[in-house]
């Protein structure tokens, strides 16, 4: 079939893809939802396939619309890389940055730096997703994650944004009623409010001591009656006094400033968790990704 897929269908069916339902997709091409609706419609009778499931609550690709975002999304990098190895665009970062964080972190920190990003580069477009758990690094749906750890995957290019500790705390109250932790093992005795996210095993708290060489490493299994998948949760419940938490020391600095919180077994480091933008190696010369990536880093990086 002739012109069955035309240069403007790509962005906007991957527009429409990532908004979620043609009403969304609708505000953000500053068209109605039904001149969506019929150029999707469009499209479809050109292709003689359907892209989209249509229901009255939400909308989901079909397999066949899966592949044509797959290689939509793929064409309209290699143009973005095309332009930025030519020096379109290089001096002035433009285009969609699709952007994923962890929900608190992605919330309390992120999503303030990229309302600031924005008044310093309006010509990027940026769509920030919050999930429990980062995006598999093979998954093309972002142009940036940012995430806790250094990942193994080579193929991935991975820059230290800020360092990063995993902190023990309890509230003073809850330490009064039960006393302090003094080694590891005392955490057995102890409710912990645990935490699932990401691929760590749950309830496995590795703790090490130690300098050089003589650095050790012990596992505990932790138990407790309270567990979320959402880390804010985590620490109202710890600032309530229901028991000890493990989590990073930019959620719960303020609160051990203040003495909301204490630190518990200070002695004791956890594995690493400093803050990396993860993102492709294709993207390494894309300037929103570029400018983002410094912007943020920057911030961080201020007193």
């Amino acid at each position: 079939m002739p012109d069955a897929i035309q240069p403007a269908d790509l962005g906007f069916f991957s527009t429409l893809a990532g908004a979620g339902s043609l009403s969304a997709a609708a505000r953000e091409l500053g068209i109605t939802t039904p001149a969506v609706s019929k150029h999707l419609a469009l499209m479809e009778s050109r292709l003689g396939v359907s892209l989209v499931n249509r229901t009255t609550r939400r909308m989901g690709l079909t397999p066949e619309g899966e592949r044509y975002l797959e290689h939509a999304r793929r064409i309209l990098d290699e143009i973005g890389h095309m332009e930025e190895e030519l020096g379109v665009s290089r001096s002035t970062p433009t285009g969609l940055l699709r952007i994923n964080a962890t929900l608190g972190f992605g919330r309390s920190h992120i999503a303030p730096l990229i309302s600031r990003f924005l008044r310093q580069y309006p010509q990027v477009e940026v769509q920030l997703q919050l999930s429990v758990n980062p995006p598999p690094l093979t998954d093309d749906a972002f142009d940036v994650c940012i995430r806790f750890g250094e990942p193994p995957d080579a193929r991935v290019i991975a820059q230290r944004l800020a360092p990063n500790r995993r902190l023990l705390c309890a509230a003073p109250a809850y330490l009064a009623r039960h006393g302090t932790p003094k080694v590891p093992h005392d955490l057995t005795q102890h409710n912990c409010i645990g935490i699932r996210q990401g691929e760590e095993a749950y309830g496995l708290w590795r703790l090490s001591s130690g300098r050089g060489g003589a650095v050790t490493t012990e596992a505990v299994k932790t138990r407790g009656t309270l567990t979320t998948n959402d880390g804010e949760i985590a620490v109202n419940w710890a600032l309530d006094g229901h028991g000890i938490l493990m989590r990073a020391e930019w959620d719960i600095d303020r609160f051990l400033k203040d003495g909301r919180l204490v630190q518990v077994l200070p002695q004791c480091f956890t594995p690493d968790a400093d803050v990396y933008a993860v993102y492709p190696q294709r993207h390494r010369l894309a300037a929103r990704v570029r400018a983002f990536v410094d912007f943020v880093a920057l911030s961080f990086s201020a007193p």
